[in-house]
């Protein structure tokens, strides 16, 4: 049995009787005729609310497409912001690290929901760095998001009973949509030759996706960006790419890429040449109002850029057709 599941489990789990299981069984907040107000700290975790709640809900996102969560602390402004909604939502498993503390004083007033809390420890990849932790980059495998979306109709039809219907109906669209996604990631990659699967990132966000569709990941960084890569990590991960004849690595929108330039700097001195083969999301979406600001077009994003990139087939402008060529 792991130490944690979340972040702040154990220590909601001890400091406050209403959590359980990383849910808060606190006092839901007054309910109006209005929308119900949820705050997610994630765009991840915003964009599958939102498809679940459509209109009976009114979705903000803490974290906007430039932060990182293992890094995120919230201000005052953004702890005000929480105090005001219905139900908040978080990923848990260690992502959202800094906001321990202040979760454990929100679940006081109002319900608070980890949507990983219900996932089984043998569905989950251990942090290699720390195996008291678990990885908790669990969007990159689509199946296992769609289980995330299971939990929020649960809460949501916990939390405002006459809206049970709508919610469920919402996911089960949703789900579809998902599905198709899981199924054209597997494609896409598995059109990549077995001897370039491999992934080469700034930090090691991809595991879950490497093991969904078959590519072997790589991350210059740990599992969370809170540690720096040493020397002997680059220069290990530098003679593994010589030595597999990898010719591209990836940076990450939220991570800066000094590390990556220093594998191929060092990939460089044994005379290999390296490139920067694509910009995928990791812990952030992309923008607000862009395709690849939604869930199902960041996956599109990442998955059509490897595959593109690593030598694989995938459609010009991948999965619907909204990616740029």
């Amino acid at each position: 049995m792991k130490k944690v599941l979340a972040a702040g489990i154990m220590c909601l789990v001890f400091m406050s009787p209403m959590f359980a299981g990383g849910r808060s069984e606190g006092p839901a907040a007054d309910r109006t005729d209005g929308p119900v107000d949820i705050v997610a700290t994630t765009g991840m975790i915003g964009d599958i609310v939102s498809n679940v709640v459509g209109e009976r809900g009114s979705v903000f996102v803490l974290m906007d497409d430039e932060i990182d969560p293992h890094l995120f602390r919230p201000t005052r402004s953004d702890i005000a912001r929480m105090q005001r909604a219905d139900i908040i939502f978080y990923n848990g498993l260690n992502l959202e690290g800094q906001m321990a503390d202040t979760l454990v004083q929100l679940a006081r007033g109002r319900p608070v929901y980890a949507v990983t809390e219900l996932f089984d420890e043998t569905t989950l990849l251990e942090d290699e760095e720390d195996e008291d932790y678990f990885d908790p980059h669990l969007w990159m495998d689509v199946s296992l998001w769609m289980r995330a979306v299971e939990n929020v109709v649960a809460a949501m039809s916990e939390h405002d009973p006459p809206g049970a219907d709508d919610y469920r109906s919402n996911a089960d669209l949703y789900l579809r949509e998902l599905a198709e996604l899981d199924e054209y990631a597997r494609e896409v990659i598995a059109s990549i030759p077995s001897e370039r699967r491999y992934l080469v990132t700034a930090h090691d966000a991809f595991q879950y996706l490497g093991r969904a569709y078959g590519l072997e990941v790589i991350g210059v960084q740990g599992i969370s960006t809170e540690s720096e890569a040493g020397l002997e990590d680059i220069n290990s991960l530098v003679n593994f790419i010589v030595q597999n004849r990898i010719t591209a690595v990836f940076a990450e929108t939220t991570v800066a890429d000094r590390a990556l330039m220093a594998v191929i700097e060092g990939a460089a001195a044994q005379g290999h040449e390296v490139v920067i083969g694509g910009e995928l999301f990791s812990d952030a979406m992309g923008p607000a109002g862009s395709w690849e600001g939604t869930y199902i077009g960041m996956i599109d994003h990442n998955v059509t850029t490897i595959a593109r990139t690593l030598g694989g087939s995938p459609p010009p402008r991948g999965f619907r057709g909204r990616l740029s060529p």
